[in-house]
């Protein structure tokens, strides 16, 4: 099916005014590209420290819908040309232009599966729910995973460093707490690897989802597992309900300006003896994370790299 698609040229100060405009009339789903930079939330979210360079705001926000060709589209643009000219009393819309193309209804979930194919972290075969196990990979340890919307397939270099010092350090019965879950992966393998138990947070209320069906299409039972939607930097409901002083393995594979705040706060939560695993970090920031950890009281451990990503490993003593 063919869509009309629409993209019309405003300004970043007018452009939440007019998506609800759009929505109003009827008109969902409305993108918005513009160059306002990101916050330090939007950043903390999507878990990465290197982002493209963005340039300097300049005002200008494009915001693109689509209509179904069996509408009037000359019926609605004249209305939302109108909303717009009535917009100019009280905010400055721009140019309030209207660019008019054609575009193919695409199935962008299917799609996935182009890109995504099974692939090994070492002696673990990562494999998606449309493909199947062959012969030769029976005795390996199987993990299904498929892309969404929640950050860890595994193959990032990150989630595989802090897979490989998860294995190396998880004994069995550990108690496991994994701060920025995503899709769950760290804490279902640390289950697989023999722990007791795990709680993930984060930030993303994606995660739950997320996290609950890899965790089931992977024959990990709900008493096996929790997790929490919240911030445990800075959140004492957070803190309270994950528990302090209990845990003998910390993972967090998020950003390095995220590790820094983090270290000195869930040092409360980890056992004397525990062992504290973070990666997410790009290797012109590993001294900053390193002396996070020491001046947290842990020690370092080991730390290790994976093409320009950093696994820092520490222990809080006894």
């Amino acid at each position: 099916m063919k869509w009309n698609q629409f993209r019309l040229k405003t300004t970043t100060e007018a452009e939440d005014i007019v998506s609800s405009m759009l929505a109003d009339l009827g008109i969902e789903g409305v993108q918005i590209e513009d160059k306002i930079p990101l916050t330090q939330q939007d950043k903390e979210q999507m878990f990465v420290d290197i982002l493209p360079d963005i340039p300097e705001d300049d005002g200008v926000a494009y915001l693109t819908f689509y209509l179904d060709p069996d509408l009037d589209a000359g019926t609605i643009l004249a209305q939302v040309r109108e909303e717009m000219e009535q917009m100019r009393a009280y905010v400055d819309v721009g140019d309030a232009t209207i660019e008019e193309s054609e575009t193919e209804d695409v199935d962008w979930v299917n799609n996935w599966k182009q890109y995504f194919h099974q692939f090994y972290i070492d002696d673990i075969l990562v494999i998606p729910s449309w493909e199947d196990v062959k012969a030769e990979d029976s005795d390996k340890l199987v993990i299904h995973i498929d892309p969404g919307t929640a950050f860890g397939t595994g193959m990032h270099e990150t989630t595989q460093l802090c897979i490989r010092a998860l294995r190396k350090y998880v004994k069995n019965g550990d108690l496991v707490l994994d701060v920025g879950c995503g899709s769950g992966i760290l804490g279902m393998l640390a289950l697989k690897f023999g722990a007791g138990h795990s709680i993930g947070t984060d930030l993303d209320p994606c995660a739950l989802d997320a996290t609950h069906e890899n965790m089931e299409v992977n024959g990990i039972a709900k008493d096996q597992y929790k997790v929490m939607i919240g911030n445990i930097i800075d959140d004492k409901d957070v803190q309270d309900a994950v528990g302090y002083e209990k845990y003998d393995i910390v993972l967090a594979n998020i950003l390095a300006d995220v590790l820094e705040p983090l270290t000195p706060v869930i040092v409360h939560q980890m056992k004397p003896g525990a062992v504290y695993i973070t990666s997410g970090i790009i290797e012109d920031k590993e001294t900053v994370v390193t002396e996070a950890v020491k001046a947290a009281g842990l020690e370092v451990l080991e730390v290790n790299h994976q093409g320009e990503w950093v696994s820092v490993v520490a222990r809080k003593n006894a």
